[in-house]
């Protein structure tokens, strides 16, 4: 029963962390129709940056160089994922740009794959996956390289995520590194003009920013941070397919919108894939 509950510990925890992320692209929807895609990504990491900064208190340890270096680089990396992200969005079917994201952490979990039973739910997953996003190829050629570099940036959120849960202050360096975000990629507040310029309520608008760094931000990889630091990139990577499922859940319970048969069909690979990826990680860290 203990073996249960631990092996169901990351799954539970990555459900939730969707959850908030996609109550979150709700405001990033509403935002859309006032700001830019890089406007609304700049105030997402902003947002975060100062609630996690009021929340975890980081110390003068975590201000300095030998711990900000990396944590900087983590969070500039999240940075650029989440503004190409919306970028592709603006440009690309959504499914389309979930399914070229993916990308990214099917090359981490292809890489991190050792036995035949993680190659099958390494592809289970992606079958799922693109089972669920109804991949259409539409849009533009820049949308696609958008895409693509969210998906390099993914990767690369997962290697230098994993290597900040090990050294054993998650939520500080995600604290200092979305305030090093924030600063390096603040040019990008200048699109935030329709905010000022009498179009919408400056008030509200930057309120939902707020909650747009809470909701898609500061909680997810928060949670992130705490299943990476007891399980290896490769399983975190198959983890992250249960991001398109938890969407397809949410349609279904808060507007009725019922899966197809071919999405429900990428539900259960998903599902079987979490179930069929070995438990144990040889990059697992024991949890404390």
């Amino acid at each position: 029963m203990t073996a249960m509950v631990s092996r169901g510990f990351a799954p539970a925890v990555m459900i939730v962390g969707a959850t908030s992320m996609y109550i979150g692209a709700a405001v990033a929807v509403e935002l859309f129709e006032t700001l830019s895609p890089a406007a609304v990504a700049w105030l997402r990491i902003a947002g975060a940056a100062v609630v996690l900064v009021v929340w975890v208190r980081p110390g003068r340890p975590a201000w300095r160089p030998s711990r900000l270096v990396l944590a900087g680089a983590f969070g500039l990396i999240t940075a650029a994922m989440n503004i190409a992200f919306y970028e592709a969005l603006a440009r690309l079917p959504l499914g389309t740009t979930v399914a070229l994201e993916f990308l990214g952490p099917v090359a981490v979990a292809a890489l991190g794959s050792r036995t035949r039973r993680d190659v099958l739910a390494l592809l289970l997953a992606v079958v799922g996956v693109v089972l669920i996003a109804d991949v259409r190829w539409e849009g533009t050629a820049l949308g696609v390289v958008l895409a693509l570099i969210a998906a390099a940036c993914w990767a690369g959120y997962i290697v230098l995520g994993k290597r900040v849960a090990q050294r054993g202050r998650g939520l500080e360096d995600l604290a200092t590194g979305f305030v090093v975000a924030a600063l390096v990629t603040s040019p990008l507040a200048l699109f935030l003009g329709p905010a000022f310029a009498g179009h919408a309520p400056t008030a509200w608008l930057l309120l939902l920013g707020l909650g747009l760094g809470v909701a898609s931000t500061a909680i997810p990889y928060a949670l992130d941070q705490v299943v990476l630091a007891r399980v290896g990139r490769a399983r975190f990577a198959i983890l992250l397919a249960l991001l398109p499922v938890t969407a397809s859940i949410i349609g279904v319970v808060a507007l009725q919108q019922i899966p197809t048969p071919v999405e429900a069909v990428g539900i259960v690979a998903v599902a079987a894939a979490i179930a069929v990826r070995s438990a144990d990680d040889d990059e697992a860290v024991p949890a404390a």
